[in-house]
């Protein structure tokens, strides 16, 4: 049995559609039927049920973008570095192994050759350099808390989409927004992403950091091109003269815009489709919303 935190959010239902297609027992834990804050409380809970694995998908992302976060900095900081840490010291007193998921966000640019981050290079956007939003300084902070931590994996996910219509989903974003920003960016398909992590705890891969992202990367150009040769939305996509123009008319805090490499997860045998390829495909087969 897996116990599955934060399974009402956008990635948690990701997570329960996965484990129920697989036909796997799990028990999607609601803070009203057990504050799994209280650490005491989800350490009885975690020893009396003593689940095989558990996977925290819960934390606090900010709707309808991370500029909410700059209005909400306790529920985020508590959301994305308090609890996690709080998941932790559970999982240990009880024994059981676990995953967290974090965030690429943590990264701007690309490495000085243009290569994408690998889970070695040091988080470049952060409250330590004083560059970030709320929203990545806190999962960098949520990083360093779990940094060190045995029977545990991070799963950063990067901007998730997939083929349906939601306020959450990167194309629907590109689709809905008056203006855009030209940006390169790693993303993760949503539901290859529930499935490699979930690989990393049915494999028995080394726990550790991993990036989840589809390999490769994309510009905001190349993915409109996606969408408008798809015939979802052939719209005239309008994009911002430049990062300046953008933080000051559309903006409250800067975004990360980074590349990363995947390079350490498909060493595992876990593959996640070519970028691209993965919009392409989830662009043919679109489900408006109803």
């Amino acid at each position: 049995m897996i116990y599955l935190l934060g399974g009402s959010g956008y990635v948690g239902h990701a997570y329960q559609a996965l484990l129920a297609r697989k036909g796997i027992a799990f028990r999607n834990l609601r803070r009203s039927e057990l504050d799994y804050a209280n650490t005491a409380a989800l350490t009885a809970a975690l020893k009396a049920d003593r689940p095989e694995f558990l996977i925290n998908a819960a934390g606090y992302s900010g709707k309808p973008n991370v500029d909410a976060c700059e209005l909400h900095k306790t529920e985020c900081l508590f959301g994305n570095a308090v609890l996690p840490g709080l998941v932790a010291q559970a999982c240990a007193e009880a024994g059981v192994p676990w995953g967290h998921v974090s965030s690429g966000c943590i990264y701007t640019g690309a490495r000085p050759d243009g290569s994408g981050f690998s889970e070695t290079d040091t988080p470049n956007f952060t409250f330590r350099q004083n560059n970030c939003s709320y929203y990545s300084g806190t999962k960098a902070l949520g990083e360093e808390i779990l940094a060190g931590r045995p029977d545990l994996f991070i799963w950063r996910l990067r901007i998730p989409f997939n083929e349906v219509d939601c306020p959450r989903n990167y194309l629907t974003k590109l689709m809905r927004y008056s203006r855009l920003l030209e940006a390169a960016n790693s993303i993760s398909q949503l539901e290859e992403f529930v499935a490699a992590t979930f690989a990393c705890w049915e494999k028995r891969v080394p726990f550790g950091t991993y990036n989840v992202t589809n390999p490769g990367h994309v510009t905001t150009q190349e993915v409109v091109a996606l969408i408008r040769q798809s015939g979802v939305c052939v719209k005239d996509y309008v994009f911002f003269k430049s990062e300046d123009e953008f933080m000051h008319v559309a903006a409250k805090t800067p975004r990360s815009n980074c590349v990363m490499t995947s390079a350490k997860l498909a060493a595992t045998s876990i593959a996640l489709t070519e970028v691209h390829e993965a919009v392409a495909r989830d662009l043919a087969r679109w489900k408006a919303a109803v």
